[in-house]
């Protein structure tokens, strides 16, 4: 297979989650695969996503990119999975405050080999948190990418996310008000919940005063949540939504995500073994 760019490889690596509620209400999600290893060679590849992305949902659709004879990906040829009871597909996260779920993969890999079919999708590890020493000079300021559904919207042809960028709006260094999450100064609309939060870097970028040559691609956290003003001035921090509806003038955003770190990610490996 040939080799994919860091951005290629990036837009495999989400799904668009939409999910029917009760009331036959629609909602809309991101998730991205995860890998969680085992040994040399083996794996356990997962969706991760928020816990209120899939809460109530009674079946799940989830749409996934065919490969070639080549194995690399056939635009425009896709094949559209539909999950009954999809929320008690999930596994929550063994802290029942941290806003995330995982779902196993295989069976819907295996469910596809039965058809003859190979979805293509490319997956985030371990390898890609920062490391600590890499942590601590990650300032405010610094440019993130965000990767999802925004307003359910997506390229439906080629079954592609958006990509949006903001900055790091406190220090990924410290824990904001003394939980592992940060905040990032991005427009996150409905859809956006679930989205991963990246450093994606092409070709060069700064750490401090020093200009390193090459790429750098870095899971920092997953967006759930955002600020936003009542009707009487105060801020209260809400789950980004997953069904579209008008915004009433008594709660504002602010244009700020807050974005749970990714190491947490790492808990659910001892769910899953």
């Amino acid at each position: 297979m040939a080799e994919m760019s860091i951005v290629d490889q990036v837009s495999h690596s989400t799904v668009r989650i939409e999910c029917s509620l009760p009331g036959g209400k629609t909602s809309i999600g991101t998730g991205f695969f995860y890998n969680f290893k085992r040994t040399t060679d083996s794996r356990v590849p997962v969706i991760i996503t928020n816990k209120h992305v899939i809460h109530r949902a009674l079946t799940g659709t989830l749409v996934f990119t065919l490969a070639g004879p080549d194995g690399t990906p056939d635009y425009g040829r896709k094949h559209i999975f539909k999950v009954t009871d999809f929320a008690s597909c999930w596994k929550p996260h063994p802290d029942d405050s941290i806003d995330l779920c995982a779902m196993p993969v295989s069976p819907i890999i295996k469910q596809a080999s039965e058809k003859g079919l190979k979805p293509f999708f490319t997956h985030l590890d371990s390898s890609f948190l920062p490391k600590d020493s890499e942590i601590e000079d990650l300032k405010s300021l610094e440019e993130v990418t965000m990767v999802g559904y925004p307003s359910g919207l997506w390229d439906r042809v080629n079954n592609l996310p958006i990509f949006r960028r903001g900055i790091l709006a406190t220090s990924y260094a410290r824990d904001w008000n003394g939980k592992k999450e940060f905040l990032i100064d991005a427009a996150c609309f409905p859809g956006s919940s679930g989205s991963p939060v990246m450093l994606v870097n092409l070709g060069s970028y700064r750490v401090g005063t020093t200009i390193n040559i090459g790429s750098r691609v870095k899971l920092l956290g997953v967006l759930y949540a955002g600020p936003q003003y009542t009707v009487t001035g105060e801020v209260s921090v809400v789950d980004i939504p997953v069904v579209q509806k008008p915004i009433s003038v008594t709660a504002i955003p602010t244009n700020l995500g807050v974005v749970i770190k990714a190491h947490l990610i790492e808990d659910f490996d001892g769910v899953f073994k």
